[in-house]
């Protein structure tokens, strides 16, 4: 038996500071509109029928997570993945809004980000997709 949900508001709610600070972020980062935004709770989503959503939570006592995890630190309970056509350009754009470029690189086709509050988030390039300029 699944869990009966209403689509459009199936999301991910990510525990930080400033639920309007991270919002307003990830909002500049993938173009999806605000619907709440206070500081303590935030959503945004690309539409009002897109069946998903992105959340932020105040969480006053609010551990930034190091990546890769180390024994006794704080560590990441999920990231995110987004899909880019250009990592580059995506990673510059990350950037310039607030992003870091984490250190520890994994892999070629990925670029591992820490957002303003420090959760990692991917920005990746699909093999089977065809790459910017090819």
């Amino acid at each position: 038996m699944s869990l009966p949900t209403a689509p459009q508001w199936f999301g991910v709610v990510l525990d930080c500071p400033d639920a309007s600070e991270l919002a307003h972020f990830y909002q500049r980062l993938t173009g999806w509109r605000l619907f709440k935004d206070t500081p303590e709770w935030a959503t945004l989503a690309p539409d009002e029928t897109s069946g998903y959503n992105l959340a932020f939570q105040q969480e006053p006592n609010y551990a930034r997570p190091i990546w890769p995890s180390r024994p006794g630190e704080p560590i990441m309970m999920l990231h995110l993945d987004l899909q880019v056509g250009d990592l580059d350009a995506a990673v510059a754009h990350a950037v310039d809004l607030g992003a870091e470029l984490a250190e520890h690189q994994p892999q070629e086709d990925v670029r591992v980000m820490l957002d303003p509050a420090g959760h990692p988030f991917c920005l990746y390039l699909d093999a089977e997709e065809p790459t910017a300029g090819t």
